[in-house]
């Protein structure tokens, strides 16, 4: 399975900026390359794009305990996204009470100011952008475009050492 999460204004390499990352369903690993339209009224609905692909390392030794507690460190070791991050869960408001997180980049060789979702728009796996993947699918072009800037992006990851 893929642990999820949405982080709405995507990752940043900038330790002094938390952002808001709402815990999701898991995953399927089929997932890790899916890239396409899901339908109106489905799930997930909208365009999806697999931003960046790689592995995690925990940086605990039981994740389930660390998630349970509410603070998960780990490394990433992806196309874009590297080096050392944390997970604090925060209250949240409303529906996503409890699924509310927040992620935080450490302050290691990787951290900078750079925009990473402005640097890198496109797909890791296709190189296409949001609406590039709509308009191939029969998507909501105009919609999914507004995901080509600084947007979201889903964190995918297939655990330690896939």
């Amino acid at each position: 399975m893929l642990l999820s999460w949405a982080v709405p204004k995507g990752p940043s390499f900038d330790p002094s900026i938390k952002r808001l990352a709402i815990q999701v369903e898991d995953h399927p690993l089929e997932y890790a390359k899916f890239e396409g339209v899901i339908p109106e009224g489905q799930y997930g609905a909208g365009t999806v794009m697999v931003w960046d692909i790689g592995t995690w390392v925990p940086e605990q030794e039981d994740v389930t305990d660390a998630l349970k507690e509410g603070e998960l460190k780990f490394t990433l070791r992806g196309k874009k996204l590297r080096g050392s991050w944390v997970l604090v869960r925060s209250r949240g408001y409303g529906r996503d009470a409890g699924k509310s997180w927040l992620l935080i980049k450490h302050r290691d060789q990787y951290a900078s100011k750079e925009d990473i979702t402005v640097a890198q728009p496109r797909s890791a796996l296709t190189g296409r952008l949001l609406a590039d993947i709509a308009r191939e699918q029969g998507g909501d072009v105009a919609r999914a475009g507004k995901g080509d800037a600084p947007g979201s992006a889903l964190l995918r990851s297939k655990g330690r050492g896939a």
